[in-house]
């Protein structure tokens, strides 16, 4: 396992952790297919894969292996409207030496090696986004993006305006800094305890994901989203969970936040990578739980206040019947 300080990892590089997993950089874009034309010809997805790949390996001199272009097309095109999209789809590059050579290879500045990393990114984006397919007479265009789970940058941009203006169900003060991440997507069986159960294990997923960071609170539980580019059918219970894990400290959240987009996770003598999704807890997940412990902490003292006030009514009530007893018993 790597003990280097995760602020110090380039973002081509891998981060090694327990169980024989690692997070290993990659650049993920969704993609989102559109008519150019007026043409009502049938989209055909391998046609279209074929065509996208060969004009980012003439344009870029990247070659993207056919596993890594996801394309799908919309079940009901024959009900979509002409300016309606016809597929969607998801782009990996998972062989990042070539950036090597952008970043420097000799590049100490972790933080100069970031922003090279994410101009690159950038750039290769607005390149790609509204390029013109054409496949056999039937041009088709495309509109690229980078997922809200890839974009550390934004996120921490979201949080530091909600400090700084505040928002609903938030408090306006610098030390509400956010602390709390929430992993979707992570395949239940590399974070269960081997030849025990097929689902998550506290014990061994606290053990990987210690690894961010100081941890506070973990909570662990079977998860049945649907991330992006993903199809309803796709979706196999049991299959995945979601991890929401609340570090100690702001600055463990950040850096396990950063490190955490952009990457997949992978395990060891295996080709599979978890593409999973990373966000930042905006809802207080470990809110209610703290409050509700908070209450049950409270709960005893609170019933031995009202059994006391309770015992004294009832001592005032009988000695208010033994006096009124004593002076009928007189007369």
């Amino acid at each position: 396992m790597n003990n280097r300080p995760l602020n110090s990892l380039r973002p081509t590089k891998t981060l090694e952790l327990e169980s024989g997993l690692s997070l290993v950089p990659r650049i993920k874009l969704l993609l989102t297919v559109y008519r150019a034309d007026k043409s009502v010809n049938p989209f055909d997805e391998w046609k279209f894969k074929r065509s996208l790949i060969d004009y980012i390996k003439s344009s870029f001199f990247i070659t993207v292996p056919e596993e890594d272009l996801e394309i799908r097309k919309f079940k009901d095109l024959n009900k979509r409207k002409r300016e309606e999209p016809v597929a969607r789809g998801r782009l990996f590059v998972h062989d990042l030496g070539f950036l090597s050579k952008v970043i420097g290879e000799t590049e100490d500045d972790v933080e100069r090696a970031d922003k090279k990393f994410l101009e690159w990114r950038r750039g290769f984006v607005e390149k790609l986004n509204g390029i013109e397919l054409n496949l056999e007479g039937t041009k088709f265009k495309l509109n690229v993006a980078v997922p809200v789970s890839d974009d550390f940058e934004g996120m921490k941009k979201e949080w530091e305006e909600i400090i700084a203006f505040g928002a609903r169900g938030h408090q306006r003060s610098a030390k509400m800094q956010p602390d709390t991440i929430v992993l979707k997507g992570m395949p239940s069986r590399w974070f269960a305890e081997t030849r025990v159960s097929s689902k998550p294990s506290m014990l061994v997923t606290h053990t990987i994901v210690s690894a961010l960071g100081k941890i506070r609170n973990l909570h662990v539980a079977e998860d049945n989203s649907i991330g992006d580019g993903a199809d309803e059918e796709d979706i196999v219970s049991g299959l995945h969970c979601k991890i929401v894990v609340r570090f100690e400290k702001h600055k463990d959240f950040h850096d396990a936040l950063k490190i955490l987009c952009g990457r997949s996770l992978q395990k060891q003598g295996s080709r599979l990578r978890a593409d999973y999704d990373v966000t930042w807890d905006k809802d207080g997940f470990f809110l209610d739980a703290r409050h509700q412990i908070e209450e049950r902490k409270r709960m005893p003292a609170r019933r031995m206040e009202e059994r006391d006030e309770g015992h004294r009514q009832h001592s005032r009530i009988s000695q208010f019947s033994s006096e009124e007893g004593r002076k009928r018993f007189k007369e």
